[in-house]
């Protein structure tokens, strides 16, 4: 089964989208199920990973509900409060929804850079870890090295990197990044997405030369057994459409063996998120 492993989906409203700048007009819409669907199949990929944008339940329960509608969406990061006391019952609401596979909170934007670690935030993350949910880190360059502490402290915790943490592409910085990255890629317990990595390129003009060193730290810290390929639609596109985007991985995995391939098309996340074929008959 090949995955995309992480896509989102939105009815688009400026007040809750107010991340979605004046250089991202061509995103400021709505992104639905039907609309993805045949953009998979294009790519090859048997279904996807949607993953939370909005910081609410009612992002949760949408989120759910387009799964269940939708055959093809295999499974759902979605949001609790995980700093409350209410972080458990929060989960427990959605008890029967198996396609909620794990939670993610936008560490990127808080203020502190150490917010990972903050007590209420793990206490929260052990009630993940209760539930057999997995969590996904969404960071910058600068949360690596908190991330790592965070990790030591949860080896029964299923961790997954988001967009690499989102290396600074378009800079070309790769030598602290990649020194960071490799230090959190050595617990077991932690992959990473391929996903997000064009539009932290320059979006006008970047070729696969300037992402390959990125690929090639990525592959060398975590191996073809721990990446999964991402799209990040329909934010990718306001830097290469669907094809593009995932083709930059897919062309470079087809210098490699036919067996890393099927690891990081889909075998990872099939197996990390333990996601299943199943459709409604």
């Amino acid at each position: 089964m090949r995955i995309d492993a992480h896509q989102h989906f939105w009815h688009y409203d400026a007040r809750e989208y107010d991340w979605i700048d004046d250089r991202m007009q061509a995103i400021r819409r709505d992104f639905m199920p039907e609309e993805l669907k045949p953009l998979l199949a294009g790519a090859g990929f048997d279904g996807s990973v949607a993953v939370q944008v909005r910081q609410s339940l009612e992002e949760t329960r949408f989120l759910l509900d387009l799964a269940d509608a939708n055959d093809f969406v295999r499974g759902v990061v979605g949001w609790v409060d995980l700093q409350s006391p209410e972080a458990g019952s929060q989960l427990d609401a959605f008890r029967g929804r198996r396609k909620l596979v794990g939670v993610r909170h936008i560490v990127q934007s808080e203020p502190d850079e150490r917010f990972l670690l903050r007590e209420s935030f793990g206490r929260g993350l052990r009630t993940l870890e209760a539930r057999g949910l997995a969590y996904d880190l969404l960071l910058y360059p600068r949360h690596l090295k908190p991330a790592a502490e965070l990790v030591a402290r949860f080896p029964g915790l299923r961790f997954v990197l988001d967009h690499a943490a989102k290396p600074a592409i378009a800079r070309r910085e790769i030598a602290d990044w990649a020194r960071d990255l490799e230090a959190l890629a050595a617990f077991p317990n932690v992959l990473c997405k391929l996903s997000g990595l064009v539009t932290e390129a320059d979006w006008t003009s970047w070729t696969a030369a300037d992402i390959r060193p990125y690929l090639d730290v990525l592959f060398g810290a975590f191996g073809a057994e721990r990446l999964m390929i991402g799209s990040d639609w329909p934010v990718c596109t306001v830097a290469a459409d669907y094809g593009r985007a995932t083709g930059l991985v897919l062309d470079y995995l087809a210098r490699r063996p036919e067996a890393e391939e099927a690891a990081v098309c889909g075998g990872n996340a099939v197996r990390f998120w333990k996601l299943t074929g199943e459709e409604k008959p």
